[in-house]
């Protein structure tokens, strides 16, 4: 899309080595949080994996795995802390659920 920087980091919109070095960061800040958000939905599928294998205790472990990644990746501003605490909330329910 128009104006927005490159992956490949050769070319840039940017008019000023202000606006240049803007976009380079955000390249990096966008790489570190697709990381860190991939990882918090690896270990929220794991927790839906075990809720699905209907074991509880398998599913309490995942829960406490699971959620200070859901808590950082909100601090971090990588998912809204509303959206962090209502997906803590609903897998919590659903495994209490289970027990």
């Amino acid at each position: 899309m128009r104006g927005e920087p490159r992956s490949e980091g050769i070319e840039f919109m940017a008019n000023t080595k202000s606006a240049q070095k803007a976009a380079r960061q955000t390249i990096r800040r966008t790489a570190v949080n697709k990381s860190r958000r991939s990882e918090m939905r690896t270990y929220v599928r794991k927790v839906e994996e075990a809720l699905a294998s209907k074991d509880p205790n398998a599913a309490a472990e995942a829960l406490r795995a699971a959620e200070p990644k859901l808590a950082r990746a909100a601090q971090k501003g990588i998912v809204h802390k509303n959206a962090a605490s209502r997906k803590i909330s609903r897998l919590a329910k659903r495994v209490k659920a289970l027990a």
